[in-house]
């Protein structure tokens, strides 16, 4: 049971104010560079052919330092983290320090490594895209919402109260389901889902060269779509006003309503919502070629592989990067689609 002491929110308070990180209660490992999905809105599944991958000696290389900082929780992001062979061994060394692990999957390898994630890994969150055809269709991967539908089903035929969520990018191709959506999460039993806008615009996601207008459009939801996303927005919080009660819907109603004020403000029709996010003051990002980023959305600080983890988050690149951030006021935070907001108070596993 995490109990988290005085001393340790004093350090995410001072970590703050001061700029010098003493406390970073999240980290993000990509552990597989690599994707088994050919998904439209983004392009990781592009380097596959270059892979690259952490090793069990990097994440031990990292022990010494989320011991100091007392990292509480690691995301397995990807391309698809279940795609590198030391995958669970990764998961085994940071749980032997009491770390959570939460794994972010495309869901298609859930049924052949159940028993091991529900060994080694504290929950899982999917990406689901839509109701099952339309789900194959971005995924580009004829099955993939089945497959994914039969690892969920066999992770809770073992245990029933494993904490299965999802996350679904709301754009172009899929907003018009997006009622069917919150009902396909409901069918294949998973515990909530999350929404958030489409990011066209940024170097994340494996993107080298930044997406011109027209390959940009095939994501962006039209201007002269607007009125229906903002129908279908507004149809949601009537109809399904019990599951944002009870939280199978994560967002609050004026946050998913911030969905279509997001897409507003790509078209020029209003300002970005306002967003709270302390990200780079409380997470870092650890991608698979050792690149260690504030976010998925900035350059890389620094490499595992030649400094230490401590000395990159704590050297002079990062604290100017931190020290000169207005989240509010930079272009690039505006536009963010994820952002992350952490209180000193807060548990990261309950986030």
């Amino acid at each position: 049971m995490f109990q988290q002491s005085l001393y340790h929110t004093f350090k995410r308070y001072r970590t703050l104010q001061s700029h010098t990180v003493s406390a970073l209660p999240i980290v993000i490992l990509m552990p597989h560079s690599a994707c088994n999905c050919r998904c439209v809105m983004c392009d990781i599944w592009k380097g596959n052919k270059n892979l690259k991958q952490l090793t069990e000696a990097d994440v031990r290389g990292l022990l010494s330092a989320l011991k100091k900082f007392g990292t509480r929780q690691v995301l397995m992001s990807g391309g698809e983290a279940l795609l590198n062979p030391a995958f669970f061994s990764l998961c085994e060394i940071l749980k032997k320090i009491g770390i959570k692990i939460t794994l972010l999957s495309t869901g298609l390898a859930l049924k052949k490594n159940a028993t091991q994630i529900l060994q080694g890994v504290d929950n899982v969150i999917v990406s689901l895209d839509g109701p099952e055809e339309l789900h194959d269709r971005i995924r580009n991967v004829p099955g993939a919402f089945a497959k994914m539908r039969e690892g969920i089903e066999c992770l809770k035929g073992f245990n029933p109260a494993y904490r299965i969520t999802a996350r679904t990018v709301v754009h172009q191709l899929n907003f018009k389901s997006w009622p069917a959506i919150v009902d396909a999460a409901k069918t294949i039993r998973l515990n909530q889902i999350s929404f958030l806008p489409a990011d066209v615009s940024s170097h994340a996601f494996n993107r080298e060269v930044l997406w011109g207008s027209e390959r940009q459009n095939e994501i962006l939801i039209a201007e002269k779509e607007l009125p229906l996303l903002e129908d279908t927005a507004e149809l949601i919080v009537k109809k399904y006003s019990a599951d944002f009660e009870n939280r199978f819907i994560a967002e609050s109603p004026s946050k998913l309503r911030n969905i279509v004020a997001y897409y507003k403000a790509v078209h020029g029709l209003n300002d970005f919502p306002f967003k709270k996010c302390n990200a780079p003051w409380v997470s870092a990002v650890i991608e698979a070629d050792g690149s260690v980023k504030p976010c998925f959305f900035y350059a890389a600080f620094g490499n595992i592989h030649e400094q230490s983890l401590t000395a990159i988050i704590n050297g002079e690149a990062a604290k100017s990067f931190r020290k000169n951030l207005s989240t509010t006021q930079n272009e690039t935070c505006k536009r963010c689609v994820c952002s992350l907001h952490l209180s000193p108070r807060t548990n990261p596993a309950n986030h």
